[in-house]
């Protein structure tokens, strides 16, 4: 149980980002009051949180219908996450979750950015949403350790949350190099675990 609960945390908290997410809240968010930015936050990690229940406890009967194995599961999840921990220890926009041009101008219009783009596609991006899919599924329908997984991917929103409502003092504080720094150490982590799901999943596939 503790291995599920250190590998489902740091997966959650490297795919979610918790502090690139608070500068990219202030930046989108610059002609917003403290309390305005606070309200913003607070209802995109509710809403994130509950897409990502819904694909944790309802992804396995969607694979289960399409015909989807748990080994083609962790391989296809490890090559997303890969893909995103590379583009994150380089500094590309792969591994960032940054908003594509288009996106940005439309959100920096809305009058309310809490569904889009912050709850989705930046807390629960395809890369969130995979990891939740093949932890829930590698837990193999134990309770505690489903219940393992959940609490681990609540804490690293709780830690999202607790981020943006210091938003502009963690992109104050922290500044351009901290966030890279930050973002590059954490995908280092996420690429060591992306390659041990794809392993994993090769092992399971029968190929090996």
């Amino acid at each position: 149980m503790i291995r599920t609960a250190a590998v489902a945390f740091a997966t959650f908290l490297a795919t979610v980002g918790p502090v690139d997410l608070a500068a990219l809240l202030a930046a989108l968010t610059p002609y917003h009051t403290a309390a305005e930015r606070r309200r913003v936050g607070f209802k995109a990690v509710c809403i994130a949180a509950v897409i990502l229940m819904l694909f944790s406890f309802g992804g396995n009967a969607l694979l289960a219908y399409l015909g989807i194995s748990l080994a083609a599961l962790r391989i296809s999840g490890g090559i997303l996450l890969l893909i995103m921990a590379i583009g994150m220890v380089f500094g590309e926009g792969a591994g960032s979750r940054r908003p594509s041009g288009e996106e940005a101008v439309e959100a920096m219009q809305r009058p309310d950015i809490s569904v889009f783009p912050m709850a989705t596609p930046l807390i629960a991006g395809p890369a969130t949403i995979s990891a939740s899919l093949l932890l829930m599924a590698e837990t193999r329908g134990q309770p505690l350790l489903q219940a393992t997984v959940v609490g681990a991917m609540l804490a690293v929103l709780a830690i999202t949350l607790l981020m943006f409502m210091a938003a502009s003092g963690v992109q104050r504080i922290l500044g351009v190099t901290g966030l890279h720094v930050v973002s590059r150490t954490v995908g280092v982590v996420l690429s060591a675990l992306a390659v041990q799901f794809m392993l994993d999943g090769l092992l399971q596939s029968g190929i090996f």
